[in-house]
């Protein structure tokens, strides 16, 4: 599994963004549910936001960007990085296992 985190730069006014979040969440939470996202949210202040998700490839992070209607009605840019944790609290084991590095 690999894992991405991607940030998000709005692009528009920020009454638009507001307009606009209700059906950008509403899309993310089908992520969840596709066990794709792993957390999202508002950076502070808000400019953008970050996302963190898994995917066997970057395909499917793009596919995903391509949907989201912040993607499709010109609300954000999107910048992808993919990052390989090597080491994360306890309460995230379920996240990525046991190959956790401690030194």
């Amino acid at each position: 599994m690999k894992y991405f985190v991607i940030t998000t730069t709005y692009i528009a006014p920020m009454e638009k963004v507001v307009e606009i979040t209700p059906e950008h969440r509403a899309f993310l939470k089908t992520q969840y549910d596709a066990g794709i996202m792993l957390f999202s949210g508002p950076l502070v202040p808000r400019t953008g936001g970050l996302l963190f998700a898994k995917a066997e490839d970057i395909s499917v992070i793009q596919n995903m960007i391509a949907s989201d209607p912040f993607r499709v009605k010109g609300i954000a840019n999107y910048e992808i990085v993919e990052t390989a944790p090597v080491m994360w609290a306890e309460g995230l084991m379920n996240i990525f296992g046991n190959s956790r590095v401690d030194s």
